[in-house]
């Protein structure tokens, strides 16, 4: 039988000869670990489902693993990255494409707002998010969703644990601030799990791919989200109290006391408790709450 396998001139060039061309090495700093598993590549590829019609959005395109199979199936494909030597890489290896741009940009500023407006449709977001910042590229895709409007679904691989705190039900050791705010906005569904071998260098975590879907409408109705949220934050910032205790920095010990009455929450229970619902009667019974930080819960 004839051997129909790609000769080496016309099979991409791999991760590892693509950083030895150009002299470049994963960043430690930066938590760089390429994906250079094809299969691994393809199967997110798939899950994204992506047609001629979209406009895809890729966080941290890298060496371009993804963004080589991504253009051609897309429509277009903004490839965001904020390591300027890769951007310039990738620009090189991947030449003039009219499906293709690559933004020199830190995701966190990324408007996708704007991005979905010139689209003129929902947005689909596809990236491997880089360890350090994980919780804070969660937040904004999830708050720039705008309910499907803005970012219509994200294929996103995540640290394992991370995937397990964002998708967590309440009583769970894992479940927090985290788990409540994305499940408030974005339904989550675990795809596979991505072994380190997958990645160069090898991260000494396993990883997952999930996908979240924006929700049309918040999952419990609130009269005010950003007080919903500050709420939320206060109670996982000191989520070893009881949230008679945790939630007096809002508003003081009596605010807290008739917001718990108000909303049937017994004072003596913990954040870690309480559903989705809860946290939303509870915002809801609170009169307006002051604004000083509180420090991030887990």
């Amino acid at each position: 039988m004839r051997d129909v396998r790609p000769s080496p001139a016309e099979r991409p060039p791999s991760m590892r000869e693509i950083l030895q061309r150009h002299g470049l090495r994963a960043k430690k700093s930066w938590g760089q670990n390429f994906l250079v598993d094809a299969r691994v590549q393809e199967r997110i590829v798939v899950a994204a489902s992506v047609g001629s019609d979209d406009v895809v959005v890729e966080i941290g395109a890298g060496l371009g693993a993804l963004t080589r199979r991504l253009v051609g199936q897309a429509g277009q494909v903004i490839a965001i990255e904020h390591d300027a030597e890769l951007a310039a890489l990738l620009e090189q290896e991947m030449g003039p494409s009219p499906g293709l741009r690559v933004e020199r940009a830190d995701a966190l500023d990324f408007d996708f707002a704007a991005a979905a407006r010139a689209a003129g449709r929902p947005l689909v977001v596809v990236g491997n998010l880089p360890y350090q910042i994980t919780s804070p590229l969660l937040f904004a895709i999830t708050d720039a969703a705008a309910g499907g409007r803005v970012i219509g679904r994200a294929i996103l691989m995540v640290q394992k644990e991370f995937a397990q705190r964002m998708l967590a039900g309440p009583g769970s050791k894992v479940y927090g601030r985290l788990s409540v705010m994305v499940q408030q906005q974005a339904e989550g569904e675990i795809l596979f799990h991505v072994g380190p071998g997958a990645f160069h260098p090898r991260p000494a975590v396993t990883s997952t791919v999930l996908r979240l879907r924006p929700r049309l409408t918040p999952l419990a109705p609130v009269r005010d989200p950003a007080q919903f949220a500050q709420v939320v934050k206060q109670a996982f910032a000191a989520r070893r109290k009881m949230l008679r205790r945790a939630l007096e920095p809002l508003s003081g010990a009596e605010a807290a006391a008739q917001a718990l009455a108000l909303s049937g929450i017994p004072g003596t229970r913990r954040a870690e408790e309480l559903s989705v619902a809860e946290f939303a009667r509870l915002a809801d019974a609170f009169g307006p709450v002051g604004t000083g930080d509180a420090e991030p819960g887990r």
